[in-house]
């Protein structure tokens, strides 16, 4: 199965007015908004205030809409958050997300989710963000081709289950609950009824 979600990446915010325009048309159809949101990483701050305007231009469009937005903030978790708290959003899925655990866990209060990458094999802070959180706050992600558990390898969407037998090791909990309770949350967050 699978679900579309439509967004524009905050690195290349050429014709997001048209995504915009496409994602009203189409509301029927995409389970989310997204990936939406900030990137400041290697310089592209510079472009701040245009990245912060489309942002919460794509927050109003998920609120009207009712539907979750999946959130970019790759050196910009605290800025992305301040921003999604301020626009008082409820359904967040906070992709990826490279920030600091406390910040997190300030989200989780609010129903945020975060998406957990096979990165977290690698990456101390993922690991910190994974004991930090409870299971009812996180999510399973591929990211392929980035963010694999071994450096410089592309990712494959087969890894998805590294995330879940790190997050089983790092929660100390059975491999198959910890799939159970993921899956739980990714339908809960985008609103799916599973079919087998």
């Amino acid at each position: 199965m699978v679900y579309p979600a439509l967004g524009v990446p905050p690195y290349d915010l050429s014709g997001y007015e048209r995504v915009m325009e496409l994602i009203e048309k189409e509301r029927g159809r995409i389970v989310a908004i997204g990936e939406v949101g900030l990137d400041f990483w290697k310089g592209r701050r510079e472009n701040w205030e245009l990245q912060r305007r489309v942002f919460e231009g794509f927050i109003d469009l998920a609120k009207s809409l009712d539907l979750p937005i999946v959130v970019h903030s790759r050196s910009a978790g605290k800025y992305a958050l301040e921003i999604l708290f301020s626009k008082k959003i409820e359904r967040v899925v906070m992709h990826a997300f490279d920030g600091r655990a406390a910040y997190a866990a300030k989200a989780a209060e609010r129903g945020f989710m975060f998406s957990i990458p096979p990165s977290v094999a690698r990456s101390s802070q993922k690991q910190k963000l994974v004991r930090r959180l409870s299971l009812d706050s996180l999510l399973l992600e591929s990211d392929a081709p980035v963010l694999s558990p071994i450096p410089g390898e592309p990712n494959h969407p087969k890894n998805i289950r590294v995330s879940a037998e790190w997050i089983s090791r790092l929660k100390d909990l059975p491999l198959e609950k910890v799939v159970e309770r993921t899956t739980e949350n990714a339908l809960r967050v985008f609103d799916l009824q599973l079919k087998v």
